[in-house]
Parts: structure tokens; C-alpha cells; sequence
């Protein structure tokens, strides 16, 4: 990677590319200076091999004459008049101008903020956050500017901030988690120092929640991302992954140490098994980060086993994930869908070692949604253990997994056969008992009674009428 590189623009998608370039040029024409910045730039550096949007900062033209420019060929959207900042409709292109931000109080939204055309490079980029997104390509002219060493800090695998306006934005806190779990990056000292200093403030819940999501979804390390966490003592603001810390287990079976590094190596196992399923990645993402919260408060040392356990761990920790999940989102789908996992990470070993019947699967089924996202869970809690390798660990997910495909309950939860409809066709009324009778015959259904609508009437016909 050269100081001054040129950039292979090859890999911009061409529908984007054409625009792109045709803003640029548009703008030049006009006596500005169109520039990439950030992720795009950051992204080419490191040979990216698609890159889907990009972020264009002009400088020397004023607002009105730039959405004059962008508005003969374009729809736009403001975002924001003050912030300056024009999407570009139909295509993923941010365009806004240099701009001066000056904190005026504590709060994500205590800023004064004033588009400024006249800034040179280096001081509009005094308000970006890290050394590597601060990095701009002139597409037009093929000239890069590097103000504040963004090449030689991504070359050394370093996140650094730019300036002491970093810790005007709380959120960067994050944002550096999951940029080093991203990339795996080592966090410069001086930047470990100055997010130590930083509070958390009033961020709202969908702002942390868009870096959690991206240290899950998109992670490679994702471990370095929580150390991270942990080194600048931002832990503490997740009080369920802080009590992790020096939670000790057997180191029997767990050989690695205690629960806070148990869930790091989990989830980089499961970061290496990732389906590129944004939406299941997520939830069994989450799943695996919250999978042993209850084991705090469940740890304790058997003197007549001679050995710590931590009884009943998987059900002690619906609660804490359930806090964890309510102070970062609102999406009901995770809030229904993650804590069933945690509460029955453990069944798989369980009903294997029980030898469990159909019956036992379809109600795991039941319970947990999708069994294939409870099996990827297992996976990586099995993995991060120290030593999986050497250990006979397989056989309780095959035994799930060939059963769950078996009796159609792999990817999706049993569905009652008998429904009230059925019921109606029969000539009884809607009643009180609708409730009582369907409840019966969904609960015979999963013991295996019948498996269609023929055996379901003749169950309740028999049975239940």
C-alpha cells in the first residue's frame, strides 16, 4: 500500500460508478471539487471487491449552486439543511459539503453546526472520527489526500483517532468496537485513553444497536471488539456482559477461563460460520452473546461434586438478556426470537444424552422457533470451549439436527394442524372452548398423534368432542 496510492474504481458498481462520475465532473465544470471519503476510500485501500456506496464531499461550491448542480440531473433528499448533506435518490450516494461542528453542550444532539465550502482538505477532516476514514480521492483527477496518516495507520493495522474533537460524539465509542472487530484492528493507546474519558451521555437505543448489529454481522474479530470494550471501560455501561468478568467456571470443561472469555471465543467461532443471512446472523449472533448471562448468578461451588456448576444457567439467563436486548432495541421479532435460544442452549446435549423421542424435538421446535438456529448457537458454544478439538462434541448436534430434518422442524416451529375453522366446518360454534380443545389438540399433535387434517379430526372427534 503506497503513501499516495491510485485507486482501482473498477469495483465500484457501474450504475453507481456512472453517477458518481458524472457528479464529480459536474461539479468540477463548476469550479468545485467533488472528493470520496470515507468508507468508500478505506474499503478500495483494502481491496474490497465491490464497493455499493459512496460518500462525496464538495468542496469550494456553495450550497446553492450545488443543489442547483445535483437538481438538473437528480432527486435528492436534504438531510438536514444545516448538516448540508443531499442524498441522492435511486442511488446510494451521500453528497454534502465541509462543514464546522462545534459541541455546545452533552447530549448526541448538542452540536452547532455550519457547512463551510471554503475549508481546505485537512480541516474538514479534523471532524471525522478515525485516521482510516479520513482518507478522500478526487475520482476525477485521481489525486488522494491523506491528512492525518490514514494509509500508514491501516497499513499497521491501527485505529487512531484524528483529533481531540473525537470525544465530542460518544457514539465513536462504538463505532471503534466494531471497526476493530471489523478489520481486527489494534487500538492506539492514546485512543483507548481518550474513550476511557468518554461518557455514554443520552445516545438512543437505535444508535447503539447499528454498531452492535455491525460487530455481530459483519465482525471477523469479533472477540477484539469486546476487549476493546472492556480496555476502555465502556463495559460497564452493559452491566450483563460486565458481570461476565472474572465469572469462573470448571476449568474441567472450560480450560479457556472465565465466562467473559468463554463468550469471546464463541463468538468468533460463530463469526467464522456465518451464513451471510443478515436478519439469522443476527439473531444467532445476539444469541451466542447473551447465551451464558445467567451463569452469574448461578455459579456456585459443589462441595460434593468437588467442582464449580452452574445450575439452571440457561434459564437464569432470559432475564438478563432480556434487559440487555430492551436497552438497544425496540424490534419486537429479536425480543421474541433471541431468548428462547438462550434459555435452551443446553437441550441439544440434553436430549441426546436422554436418547429423546420425536415427541421431545417437536416441542423443542415449538419452543425455540427454528432448531437450525439453536444448532448454530450449540456449534459455537461447543467451540468455545478450551480444547474442542480433542473432544467428542458432535454427536448431540447430529443427533438434533438429522431429527429436526427428519420430522420438518428444522427451519421453522410446528404449526397446529386443527384450527378453529375445522372446528366450525364440524357445525360447532365459536366458544370458550375453542381455546380449551385446539390447546389439546396441538399438545397431541407434537406427542405425534396424528400428522394431518384426516387424523387431526379424527383425534378430536375421539378424544376431545
Amino acid at each position: 500500500m503506497q503513501d499516495k496510492p491510485t485507486l482501482d474504481l473498477s469495483v465500484i458498481e457501474p450504475r453507481l460508478f456512472s453517477a458518481l462520475m458524472d457528479i464529480a465532473v459536474a461539479v468540477k465544470s463548476a469550479g468545485g471539487r467533488a472528493m470520496m471519503v470515507g468508507g468508500s476510500v478505506r474499503d478500495l485501500l483494502l481491496g474490497a471487491k465491490a464497493i455499493k456506496d459512496v460518500d462525496l464531499e464538495v468542496f469550494s461550491l456553495a450550497p446553492d449552486k450545488l443543489m442547483r448542480i445535483i437538481a438538473a440531473k437528480y432527486d435528492f433528499d436534504k438531510c438536514g439543511v444545516s448538516f448540508g448533506v443531499l442524498k441522492i435518490r435511486n442511488f446510494p450516494i451521500d453528497v454534502s459539503l465541509p462543514r464546522r461542528e462545534t459541541k455546545r453542550g452533552e447530549g448526541h444532539r448538542a452540536f452547532l453546526v455550519d457547512s463551510d465550502p471554503s475549508l481546505s482538505v485537512k480541516e474538514a477532516a479534523e471532524r471525522r472520527d478515525f485516521t482510516i476514514n479520513a482518507m478522500y480521492y478526487d475520482p476525477v483527477a485521481g489525486d488522494f489526500a491523506d491528512p492525518y496518516g490514514g494509509v500508514g495507520d491501516l497499513r499497521r493495522g491501527v485505529l487512531r483517532h484524528v483529533s481531540a474533537k473525537f470525544a465530542e460524539d460518544p457514539l465513536r465509542v462504538l463505532r471503534a468496537m466494531q471497526f476493530v472487530a471489523r478489520f481486527e484492528l489494534d487500538v492506539a493507546p492514546e485512543t483507548v485513553a481518550i474513550c476511557r474519558e468518554m461518557q455514554i451521555e443520552d445516545l438512543p437505543a437505535e444508535r447503539l444497536f447499528s454498531e452492535w448489529e455491525k460487530l455481530l454481522v459483519q465482525g471477523v474479530g469479533i472477540a477484539r471488539g469486546l476487549e476493546f470494550l472492556r480496555a476502555c471501560t465502556w463495559v460497564r455501561y452493559f452491566p450483563e456482559l460486565s458481570a461476565l468478568i472474572g465469572c469462573r467456571q470448571d476449568p474441567q470443561w472450560h480450560p479457556e477461563g472465565d465466562v467473559w472469555e468463554h463468550t469471546k471465543l464463541c463468538l468468533d467461532a460463530f463469526a467464522r460460520r456465518r451464513t451471510g443471512n443478515r436478519q439469522e446472523d443476527l439473531i444467532v449472533g445476539l444469541a451466542v452473546l447473551c447465551h451464558d448471562f445467567g451463569k452469574p448468578s448461578t455459579t456456585r461451588f459443589d462441595k460434593k461434586a468437588g467442582r464449580l456448576r452452574s445450575l439452571g444457567h440457561d434459564e437464569s439467563g432470559v432475564g438478563p438478556t432480556i434487559s440487555f436486548l430492551r436497552r438497544l432495541t425496540c424490534e419486537e421479532r429479536l425480543l421474541r426470537d433471541v431468548p428462547p435460544l438462550v434459555q435452551c442452549h443446553m437441550q441439544p446435549y440434553a436430549l441426546w444424552k436422554a436418547k429423546a423421542g420425536d415427541s421431545a424435538i417437536r416441542r423443542l421446535a415449538a419452543r425455540v422457533g427454528r432448531i437450525d438456529r439453536l444448532l448454530r448457537v450449540a456449534r459455537a458454544d461447543q467451540e468455545g470451549r478450551g480444547g474442542w478439538q480433542e473432544r467428542e462434541g458432535d454427536d448431540e448436534l447430529r443427533y438434533l439436527s438429522d431429527a429436526a430434518e427428519r420430522l420438518r422442524v428444522a427451519d421453522s416451529a410446528p404449526k397446529p394442524i386443527l384450527m378453529g375453522r375445522h372446528l366450525i366446518a364440524l357445525g360447532y360454534r365459536p366458544s370458550p372452548r375453542f381455546q380449551r380443545w385446539l390447546a389439546a389438540a396441538f399438545e397431541a399433535q407434537l406427542d405425534g398423534a396424528f400428522a394431518d387434517l384426516d387424523g387431526a379430526l379424527d383425534y378430536f372427534r375421539r378424544k376431545l368432542a
